[in-house]
């Protein structure tokens, strides 16, 4: 008897483009003036990772369904950034960031 493999939710496929090109929109660029310097750093990381695999986001569904999520954590609490990647022009888009209390209701706005 053969034994189930891995799951595939932890499959992702091999993304042979990194981002090029990467744009803020204005209510990006207002949360981020908020931060404080090593919380910056933590962002540049996050987005430097993106650039490298822009897969890396959970797609959403729904009225979101143009948006990807990437989480990770600044000073042991946890961010997200929702960011939208083009591919035909290589271009990350980041739309947002910002706790997950509120995050997807202001995002539809």
């Amino acid at each position: 008897m053969l034994r189930p493999s891995a799951k595939r939710e932890n499959w992702r496929p091999i993304v042979l483009t990194k981002a090029k090109r990467v744009l803020q929109t204005p209510t990006f660029k207002k949360a981020v003036k908020k931060l404080k310097p090593n919380q910056k750093q933590a962002l540049d990381n996050a987005v430097k990772a993106l650039m490298e695999d822009p897969t890396l986001g959970e797609r959403k569904k729904g009225d979101l369904a143009f948006l990807r999520v990437y989480k990770f954590k600044i000073n042991k609490q946890a961010f997200l950034l929702g960011y939208s990647f083009d591919d035909g022009t290589l271009t990350l888009e980041l739309m947002a960031l910002g706790s997950h209390e509120n995050f997807y209701r202001d995002i539809k706005r």
